[in-house]
């Protein structure tokens, strides 16, 4: 159950069962150093059986939940809003939520050098959503939006919804607007991969290039036009903490998922690595497992061409508290200074939008973030290509950029799980 939400920087907490509450009450487009926690007051419930819808199975343990039941509607309401809900975006995307597969992938362990009793575990999301996990931290804030709707809580013709990407982010949420039939604006860069857009106009997405411009401030200019839009009445459909904090509660079943995983194997993971862009999945799946009382060392991975992240933990210093990085958010965290570049393209963000949730979960679990050279993330993604089974992209193999980056580390016999997230396009 959700006891509600605090901002970690200035402590202004939230009910769950306001409606919208998408972000901190007191931050501004003069201050938005701000971001909110998910106050949680209960232990999820165990995984069902794979392909079981995992909305469904955690239900009990979702911020949407406890949103619907403080306003009267009933737990068979709130499971059947779910379905309903599922079946539109299935009815899209050929395929609706699932508990994802997660295996040893034999390929990558002996292309690493790992021995029959250590090796690549990989939680394979491809197949999820439009391709990715980024879908489920959207289907939480339309599920919230729906029950306001059938809840007489937000009258009134729909505002669009927006959101600033231009690859997995912008697809799902795209697919979950148009499976509803709520107005989408998508902020996408020049460089655009000409695929998603195509895609994105099949889904009936208003579509808006954002070339940088002499007089915007640093930073992303598709943020920066994002948050034009939500200026004038737009709904922040996106991935990051900051802006949504719904986003975080729909991909904690990610982390509970993992840690019925990590639960059935004959032996522990030594470690998690996972990718980071604006740090939405890193900062999810840490609460997931540190909810479900897991304690694996979760790694993260960022490239040398864009490492704000990594920059700023050293920055802060032992014991990396992320309270007391709270209050020095201007002097930590900033745009990258120098175009950012990668074949990992999806994890370019200028900032690492939810850092203190990712230093967070590293710092609880013993982890600590890892910058893969250009070449680790080349190598990532032909092998991720040529052995092991998945379609998966660059960005979404970014993870086992990361393995191949601390390879030296660990031991041969070491059991280390990624998350492949992002069909290849």
């Amino acid at each position: 159950m959700i006891g509600g939400f605090r901002c970690r920087v200035c402590g202004a907490t939230t009910d769950v069962a306001t409606v919208h509450s998408w972000r901190c009450p007191r931050a501004s487009p003069a201050d938005r150093h701000h971001v909110f926690d998910i106050v949680t007051t209960t232990v999820p419930a165990p995984p069902g059986a794979l392909g079981d819808n995992p909305f469904v199975v955690f239900r009990e343990s979702l911020a949407f939940d406890a949103f619907a039941a403080a306003h009267g509607m009933t737990p068979a309401a709130r499971e059947a809003l779910i379905i309903e809900t599922d079946e539109l975006v299935a009815a899209v995307a050929g395929t609706g939520f699932q508990i994802s597969p997660f295996r040893r992938n034999a390929g990558l362990s002996d292309a690493l050098g790992f021995t029959a009793e250590g090796g690549i575990w990989v939680k394979d999301e491809t197949a999820q959503v439009a391709g990715s996990h980024k879908a489920r931290h959207l289907f939480t804030i339309l599920l919230h939006l729906r029950a306001a709707e059938l809840l007489r809580l937000a009258p009134g013709p729909r505002p669009p919804l927006a959101i600033s990407s231009c690859g997995n982010a912008a697809l799902a949420a795209a697919t979950l607007a148009a499976a509803v039939s709520w107005p989408i604006k998508v902020f996408v860069p020049p460089t655009a991969n000409p695929a998603v857009l195509a895609r994105l106009h099949t889904l009936d997405a208003e579509v808006v290039t954002c070339p940088r411009r002499a007089d915007d401030p640093p930073g992303d200019p598709c943020v920066h036009r994002f948050r034009e839009a939500l200026a004038i009445g737009a709904l922040p459909f996106v991935v990051q903490g900051p802006e949504n904090v719904w986003s975080l509660d729909g991909c904690r079943t990610l982390g509970w998922e993992l840690a019925g995983d990590f639960a059935q194997l004959d032996r522990h993971i030594d470690r998690l690595i996972v990718q980071v862009g604006a740090g939405s999945m890193g900062t999810s799946v840490g609460m997931g497992l540190a909810e479900a009382g897991c304690r694996v060392p979760i790694d993260t991975v960022q490239t040398q061409g864009c490492a704000p992240l990594a920059r700023a933990w050293d920055r802060l210093g032992p014991p990396h508290d992320a309270d007391a990085a709270a209050g020095r958010w201007a002097e930590l965290m900033w745009p990258w200074e120098r175009e950012p570049h990668s074949l990992a393209d999806g994890i370019l963000d200028d900032e690492t939008y939810d850092w203190l949730g990712v230093v967070e979960q590293m710092a609880r679990s013993g982890g600590q973030p890892i910058v893969a050279a250009e070449a680790d993330v080349v190598r990532a993604a032909e092998l991720a290509q040529t052995v092991s089974g998945i379609d998966v992209s660059p960005t979404g193999a970014a993870g086992l950029a990361g393995v191949i980056a601390d390879r030296s580390t660990l031991r041969d016999d070491d059991q280390v799980a990624v998350i492949f997230s992002g069909v290849r396009r």
